[in-house]
């Protein structure tokens, strides 16, 4: 969740051992047939998503497909276009947007993708979805949606957040995803280290400034003007959002924001505004940690072979990052074999990720206590040097969101605090730097971006209909923020699905039917096959 590994990332399926970033897509261009059965949500007869339209400052255009990293077949029955939005609209608070002008200045276009629901008589209200991050591209999770049966009875709309791959502009920097990848062979905590961390913020600040962005105008507030704009171009009364992760943060600003024409709200992976920042990421390390290992504890056979397994990690922990481990592994993608450097701190970093993995966690800690970190130095690698991790993610959104909404309200003593609260035993040197927040405040410094207004720390109050989804294995966002949400949403469900990391709609048919029976019924989300879920099966070595 930092500016280097940002918040709740997901692929749109399992991830493999290596713990590998973010998908995405390769080029698909050209339009897409229009299925007859999506005639309904605009109120001009027409599928959304086929009528140019202006509104405002804001002008929709049916056009060609977006590109993407990866192949995405299933764009290639999706209605696309573009939408052109100032790159700084209107200010407004969060009593909603005013009645403004037209607004001269710099433009920016953000791609849209939209894919028709399966059902031959959908729904008129359409889902649109929110992407994690900051930084992923929407488009790229369009198989995660699908996979998850989003599209059963709704059109399901897809918009690049600005800056983001399929964007204009493109504000990624791979030179901070190469550094990533380096930064496994340093100590993590180390004064040079840090030094290096804000060289590449810099040179990805230039970068950005070398396009002509302004870095001022990508955060939260444009990001929910941009998708009040859409819904308004695309001529759709009503629609339901969905966010994922850092998606979740954008939703709970944008329906206090702009409220109007939202049906429902669905968040996976909570993280509130109101606490975004490193002591939270502390906090939903320790929630995640103590998930798995309790579950581990519960299991007999996990219990017996690996007994007393979180005392076992956080004297890890210690050790590590008073005598850190390196290990040389290989990895396929890379010509030469790489060192991986286990200090305490990578040693959280890689816990916070492998919750996706956690079958074979207790037996992964149980080898690097007895010496051998292959596994983990394997799976660390594997995902930093994976291609999926290299020039995907928008850093310019990233600090945007980061540098003006977070470290302005939270100091770097809080984080310590937060830290301390959390892992008590954990050492001083590792408590400034949060998990996924590595020099967060310096980076930030380098950046350089005014603070975004007080009230963007606000708590969201709302009626608006909203499920609240986490995981009992989340690690980046604290299973406990769906509750902590949920007291100021007066019509809303929170609910945790046991046993998953972060974004459960990603790996939990029951997380999937939830979501989609709530957006059916927002009243009465159908919850009865939690009670059926059972812990995974976890290794046991020989």
């Amino acid at each position: 969740m930092s500016p280097r590994t940002t918040p709740g990332r997901r692929t749109a399926r399992r991830l493999p051992a290596p713990l590998a970033a973010a998908t995405a897509g390769a080029l698909v261009v050209g339009l897409a047939a229009l299925p007859a059965h999506a005639e309904t949500g605009t109120g001009t007869g027409g599928p959304i998503g086929t009528v140019a339209r202006t509104v405002g400052d804001a002008h929709f255009e049916p056009g060609p497909c977006p590109r993407t990293a990866d192949p995405i077949p299933d764009l290639a029955r999706a209605r696309c276009g573009t939408l052109t939005v100032p790159e700084k609209h209107r200010p407004k608070g969060p009593k909603g947007p005013k009645e403004r002008r037209s607004h001269e200045g710099r433009k920016i276009t953000l791609a849209v993708a939209i894919m028709p629901a399966e059902s031959s008589r959908p729904s008129p209200d359409p889902i649109v979805w929110l992407a994690g991050g900051p930084g992923d591209d929407a488009v790229s999770e369009i198989p995660m949606a699908l996979a998850g049966d989003l599209n059963r009875d709704r059109d399901v709309i897809f918009m690049s957040q600005r800056g983001t791959y399929s964007a204009d502009p493109v504000l990624t920097c791979p030179d901070i995803d190469e550094f990533n990848a380096h930064a496994l062979g340093l100590v993590s905590n180390a004064p040079s280290t840090g030094r290096l961390h804000v060289e590449a913020t810099r040179a990805c600040r230039d970068r950005v400034d070398g396009t002509g962005a302004d870095r001022s105008a990508y955060n939260d507030i444009e990001s929910s003007a941009d998708y009040d704009a859409l819904r308004k171009t695309l001529g759709v009364k009503k629609w339901n959002v969905f966010g994922i992760s850092y998606g979740t943060h954008l939703a709970l600003n944008y329906m206090r924001l702009h409220p109007k024409g939202i049906r429902s709200v669905g968040i996976d992976g909570v993280l509130p505004p109101s606490l975004g920042g490193g002591a939270v990421t502390w906090k939903a390390a320790r929630e995640g940690f103590d998930g798995m290992f309790k579950a581990c504890a519960e299991q007999p056979a996990c219990n017996t072979r690996y007994p007393n397994l979180k005392a076992t990690f956080l004297r890890l922990v210690s050790e590590l990052e008073a005598d850190p481990l390196t290990v040389t592994v290989t990895v396929p993608v890379h010509p030469e074999p790489v060192n991986v450097v286990l200090d305490g701190s990578q040693l959280v970093t890689w816990l916070t990720f492998a919750s996706h993995l956690a079958e074979g966690v207790p037996r992964s800690i149980d080898e690097l206590a007895h010496g051998n970190g292959q596994r983990i130095a394997e799976q660390l690698a594997g995902g930093k040097y994976s291609p999926q991790a290299i020039g995907r993610v928008a850093h310019g959104l990233v600090y945007g969101v980061f540098c003006s909404q977070w470290t302005p309200y939270e100091s770097q003593a809080d984080i310590i605090r937060g830290g301390r609260r959390a892992f008590p035993s954990f050492p001083r040197s590792m408590l400034a730097n949060a998990p996924q927040l590595a020099w967060l405040h310096d980076d930030c410094r380098a950046w350089d971006v005014p603070p975004a207004p007080p009230w963007i720390r606000d708590v969201t109050h709302s009626d608006i209909p909203t499920l609240a989804l986490s995981g009992g294995f989340d690690a980046q966002t604290a299973p406990s923020n769906g509750a902590y949400v949920a007291r100021t949403l007066s019509r809303s469900h929170a609910v945790t699905v046991p046993y998953v990391a972060h974004v459960v709609f990603a790996d939990s048919p029951c997380a999937q039917t939830i979501t989609t029976s709530f957006f059916a019924d927002p009243a009465r989300p159908d919850t009865r096959c939690l009670a059926g879920l059972q812990p995974p099966q976890f290794e046991i070595a020989p």
